[in-house]
């Protein structure tokens, strides 16, 4: 194993560990494109990534849909 001079950064015990899996099913063109991309951006971890952009993606759609008091339209007036 080559180290290149990167040290790895160890998980603090105090951070329960991921026990729910989640299973996606992709074709042949869409795995192509995902790991087009992570080769290109130089991401090793493939699960860390898809993690990531999953959760930041909802976490905008609830900040976009957030409750309001009043419609859009009412509050342009």
């Amino acid at each position: 194993m080559v180290n290149n001079g990167k040290r790895r950064k160890k998980v603090p015990a105090s951070l329960p560990p991921r026990r729910q899996r989640m299973v996606c099913l992709m074709s042949e063109d869409e795995m192509q494109i995902v790991d087009r991309y992570l080769e290109k951006y130089q991401i090793t971890n493939k699960a860390r990534w898809l993690r990531e952009t999953i959760l930041a993606f909802i976490h905008q759609t609830m900040e976009e849909d957030y409750p309001t008091l009043f419609k859009e339209h009412d509050m342009r007036r």
